[in-house]
């Protein structure tokens, strides 16, 4: 059978977006890598052959491309697909969070932003999403435009802190002027962001104004 003979609900596509990646079968993932399959066989055989042919996935996360495009139906094309994913995993894998960034200081936090966001010609409202350890998890632009209480809303703010399960946030934004000096807009939305913060058990822990090789921390201002 082709794959355009299978029942559409029982094709991988079809299957990956009704119940997920992970309940599809190592056939299946590989199968959606392919894409096609030949002639005169389907995309799920080929697939089944590639597997048989390396035993499982055991050998073919080291297979070479020469080996790849030995089996019938894998062109170099398919190999380098195949291929590209396998790495993808491998550098997963082998991801070390013991490398990620620590803040400690709001000069680590300024030291961590200050060349990206110095030089904006617009205000820029950057989250900073921290672990336990105070690692960064995640950085993330929540808005660019004129800094208001109307603007900043919490639920975008917080939404990604419980996507990434962050402990505590560090919110960031510019002044163009190149003057960090808070106005009464940037006290107010982070009181606001505080509170909202205590009430959901996520820690605001700081908020920077980064100006020209300078910056203003409201923490140490006092305003937190």
């Amino acid at each position: 059978m082709m794959i355009k003979d299978f029942p559409s609900s029982e094709r991988p596509r079809e299957r990956f977006l009704r119940v997920g990646s992970h309940s599809l079968s190592n056939q299946e993932l590989i199968a959606l890598l392919l894409r096609t399959g030949t002639k005169n066989e389907s995309v799920l055989q080929l697939a089944e052959r590639l597997l048989s042919h390396f035993d499982g996935l055991r050998l073919l996360k080291d297979a070479s491309i020469e080996e790849m495009m030995s089996i019938k139906g894998i062109g170099e094309a398919k190999a380098i697909q195949l291929l590209a994913a396998i790495e993808i995993g491998r550098r997963i894998t082998n991801l070390c969070y013991a490398d990620r960034y620590v803040i400690r200081s709001p000069e680590d936090c300024a030291n961590f932003c200050m060349d990206d966001m110095r030089f904006l010609s617009q205000e820029h409202f950057v989250c900073l999403y921290l672990n336990t350890k105070n690692q960064v998890l995640h950085k993330q632009t929540i808005f660019i435009g004129s800094l208001n209480a109307s603007i900043v809303h919490p639920r975008e703010v917080f939404k990604e802190a419980f996507r990434r399960s962050a402990a505590s946030i560090i919110c960031i934004h510019n002044h163009p002027s190149g003057d960090p000096t808070p106005s009464r807009e940037d006290i107010e939305v982070t009181k606001r962001l505080i509170e909202c913060g205590k009430m959901i058990g996520i820690d605001v822990l700081d908020h920077l104004i980064i100006g020209e090789k300078k910056y203003v921390s409201l923490k140490e201002k006092g305003y937190l």
